[in-house]
């Protein structure tokens, strides 16, 4: 049982000595297949999203020999933001014990950590499905909670694309920002600064997006679960589906709307 959103290498290294955790690795197959964390499965991205349909999901996380008792940490080798889409998708369909590593699969090979080209064999197994519709946000959803006074929006996109359109109401905190150096979020307490530099506090709820998929918009859900920030939901669509649908765009007419210098 790990029960919290990140991981550290060590505490990973140790559960997978004793073989008590399904770690996922969601970069390509072809990367995966050259090396990989001993004893990781592979789940890409791509593979997730080309139909991330609940049911879909549930049988691959099975065949993965994923059950609703099994630890899961995912990883990639995009500072964490393709990890977190699949583990906020195993969350969402009631996954409870799933966590980001704490650094991109690059990084632990820089620090000279074990790897290997197995492919493990796993057994399937059963899981069951429990949809947490609380920590997702839908585009009609997203409309409706963004005028409440309670709600922030936050836009996880590089800060050209949030100038040039966005949701009207809100705020942008770009991805990059959340990292560290050589971890894929900062330590606690300076996410904990961050999100209160830009007005996030402690008791409103947070809807997160980015450009298309949920990928950006997932490692900062994570950073905001990392924080202990009870109320997150992740607009999955995002932003492509937002304009798709001809919802209300706005665009920053002044540009120096912050100090850059306050990261």
């Amino acid at each position: 049982m790990i029960g919290k959103p990140i991981i550290d290498a060590d505490s990973l290294r140790s559960l997978i000595r004793d073989n008590s955790v399904r770690v996922i690795d969601v970069r390509r197959k072809e990367d995966y297949k050259k090396d990989h964390i001993p004893k990781s499965v592979n789940l890409p991205l791509a593979d997730l999203l080309s139909d991330d349909s609940p049911e879909r999901i549930i049988k691959m996380a099975q065949s993965l020999g994923i059950d609703d008792q099994t630890p899961v940490v995912t990883y990639d080798d995009t500072f964490g933001a393709l990890a977190s889409r699949v583990a906020w998708t195993l969350q969402y369909l009631g996954h409870g014990d799933v966590s980001l590593l704490e650094m991109t699969y690059g990084q632990w090979k820089s620090l000279g950590l074990e790897t290997d080209a197995n492919e493990p064999t796993v057994g399937a197994k059963t899981h069951s499905m429990t949809l947490k519709p609380e920590i997702m946000a839908t585009a009609d959803y997203l409309e409706r909670a963004k005028e409440s006074k309670n709600v922030i929006v936050l836009d996880n996109r590089e800060r050209l694309n949030y100038l040039e359109q966005h949701i009207p109401g809100a705020i942008n905190i770009p991805y990059r920002t959340l990292a560290s150096e050589d971890k894929i979020l900062r330590p606690k307490d300076e996410l904990k600064r961050l999100l209160q530099n830009r007005g996030i506090s402690d008791n409103a709820e947070v809807i997160t997006y980015c450009g298309s998929v949920g990928t950006l918009s997932g490692l900062a859900y994570y950073a905001l679960k990392a924080v202990d920030h009870p109320n997150v939901k992740l607009y999955v669509r995002s932003f492509k589906e937002w304009k798709n649908l001809n919802k209300p765009i706005v665009k920053q007419e002044n540009a120096d709307y912050w100090d850059l210098s306050a990261e």
